[in-house]
């Protein structure tokens, strides 16, 4: 069975990116795909050191809930990274988790993964699409399919302002983002 993973990386729990994540993932669960809901703010992530180790064995030498984290998104088909903005990009706690996937880079783990992003603000146009632009390199960086959120939107992919929910256009885009996602995965594994 296909399985997407949505990681939020939010350091609050139950806030507005956690909803749009949950929200994505239950959509993309009503058309038969497994998904896991995965925050960060409740997790021991250390930052990464440099220290290249991961070149060498393919794993990261800190010894902390990274080593779960990066096995379930190499064993994920599809890739929801989310952040809200802080200054116009993502999360420091995103950054490190991202930073931290270093390792699935030598075997080019996300090369048939779909990969989609979510970003909330207080304002439209608050940094957004910076934001998800920024989580677009790191799976580009790592050879994963970039989707946005679909027609009719067809935009960077999710975006929320303020209560997201209570934002239509938030909503609609984790829906239209949803839809890309399962038809993407379909297509590429012949389901």
């Amino acid at each position: 069975m296909l399985k997407v993973v949505g990681i939020v990386g939010s350091p609050r729990s139950e806030g507005n990116t956690e909803f749009m994540v949950r929200t994505t993932l239950d959509k993309i669960s009503e058309n038969g795909i497994e998904t896991e809901l995965i925050t960060l703010h409740d997790k021991n992530i250390q930052y990464c050191s440099g220290c290249d180790g991961c070149k060498k064995t393919n794993k990261c030498v800190i010894d902390d809930d990274m080593q779960e984290l990066t096995e379930k998104v190499k064993e994920a088909d599809g890739i929801i990274m989310s952040s809200p903005v802080y200054f116009g990009d993502m999360t420091g706690l995103a950054k490190t988790f991202i930073d931290r996937l270093r390792p699935l880079r030598n075997i080019h783990a996300f090369k048939y993964k779909v990969c989609g992003a979510i970003s909330t603000g207080g304002f439209r146009n608050g940094g957004q699409e910076t934001t998800i632009h920024s989580i677009y390199d790191f799976f580009l960086i790592q050879g994963g399919i970039v989707v946005g959120d679909d027609r009719p939107t067809a935009h960077y992919g999710a975006t929320g302002v303020g209560n997201t929910k209570e934002d239509d256009i938030a909503l609609a885009t984790c829906n239209h983002l949803a839809s890309r996602m399962v038809d993407v995965l379909k297509k590429i594994n012949n389901v």
